[in-house]
């Protein structure tokens, strides 16, 4: 009896990830594009035509490529099938938008997928009302609200750190959830918030006053990072004996470097329409951080999301080396003016999240050799 339970809910688990599998590849081609706008973004000439499409770089990477990476985690985390209301909007919305830039539908899809993740997080939050289940559910309502500033026709640049914001208090939030094995004091969740609340407050500022937004919003981001810094159990993980576990220490702990970086590029340069510096407080949140925090986490979030195992290996540190240096050669171009130095920095970020994909491919690929 208990081995034909056993069999059926295995059945009812390989069913599950056959549906999930096409939104985690939508999720991937977003990826993908994404990376071949940002090419023609950074000013390298690859091909004619792309020029419409490296407007709509952020856009795909933000809400094509994250949000439906996110959307699809906690649809996974949940298993009920209307949640996949939000993965399936923006999956289409950033193909739709890209394809039909002067439309409407696109923006509005995501738009919808964003509500759907914001309900998601309605659900729970009910069951669990705590900290952290708050501050994500905040990060979906950011996500939300930048997506209807984008659907209003707001230039991006007076709304982006609403987006950032998305990322920001999503990852955030898990931490400060993993932060209970530490037992955290509650001066030191008072801090974490004080934190949170000036960043959001610099987010809500910046659409009406963006200078004084932006720079508020740096403090916030300062002040996150340095908790996260302190406070986070990866600092203690930097050294441990397990493998994975060191190295999804590294890739946090440089995050929150990352996040640091951003928070004071945007406290001394203020608000930016456009330009080099808009450039490295962008790509300090959305590469130096988010991504290294996807690298660190995607032996755990894909087996998740797919079923597939992606074991650890050695061979990860590359691409995560790699992403590191090059954005920091990145950073330095855009400071100091440096277009070549901007240029192939850009170029050698593409290549290691090029890497790493093809790294995780490599892993699966042996995983299931060895099952089989």
């Amino acid at each position: 009896m208990t081995h034909t339970k056993s069999t059926t809910t295995n059945h009812q688990q390989r069913s599950f990830y056959r549906i999930v599998l096409p939104f985690f590849i939508l999720a991937v081609l977003a990826l993908l594009t994404g990376l071949w706008a940002g090419l023609s973004r950074l000013g390298w000439d690859i091909s004619s035509g792309t020029d419409r499409l490296a407007m709509s770089h952020g856009p795909i990477m933000v809400s094509g490529f994250l949000g439906t990476l996110i959307a699809v985690e906690r649809v996974v985390a949940l298993h009920q099938k209307w949640m996949f209301a939000a993965p399936l909007m923006s999956g289409i919305g950033w193909i739709v938008s890209t394809a039909f830039p002067q439309q409407i539908i696109g923006p509005l899809l995501i738009a919808l997928a964003s509500l759907g993740l914001v309900m998601i997080f309605g659900v729970i939050i009910q069951r669990e009302k705590h900290i952290y289940t708050l501050v994500i559910g905040a990060g979906a309502l950011c996500w939300l609200v930048g997506n209807l500033f984008w659907l209003s026709g707001k230039p991006i640049f007076e709304f982006v750190l609403w987006w950032a914001a998305f990322l920001v208090l999503t990852i955030a939030g898990e931490r400060i959830e993993l932060s209970r094995v530490l037992r955290t004091t509650p001066r030191q969740y008072q801090l974490f918030v004080l934190a949170v609340l000036v960043f959001l407050g610099g987010v809500i500022l910046a659409p009406w006053v963006l200078d004084g937004g932006v720079r508020t919003a740096g403090i916030g981001m300062l002040l996150l990072a340095l908790w996260l810094l302190r406070y986070d159990i990866a600092r203690r993980n930097l050294r441990h004996p397990a493998p994975l576990t060191r190295f999804i220490a590294w890739c946090l702990f440089l995050g929150y470097i990352w996040l640091g970086t951003a928070g004071l590029i945007a406290l001394l340069a203020g608000g930016q329409a456009a330009g080099m510096l808009y450039d490295a407080l962008l790509h300090a949140i959305f590469v130096g951080f988010a991504i290294s925090m996807i690298f660190g986490h995607a032996p755990i979030i894909i087996p998740a999301i797919t079923g597939a195992l992606v074991p650890y290996s050695p061979v990860f540190i590359p691409h995560l080396a790699l992403l590191h240096i090059s954005l920091l050669l990145r950073i330095i171009g855009d400071i100091t003016g440096w277009v070549d130095g901007r240029k192939w920095g850009g170029l050698l970020n593409e290549i290691a999240i090029l890497l790493f994909i093809a790294v995780t491919i490599l892993m699966v690929t042996r995983a299931r050799k060895k099952r089989a």
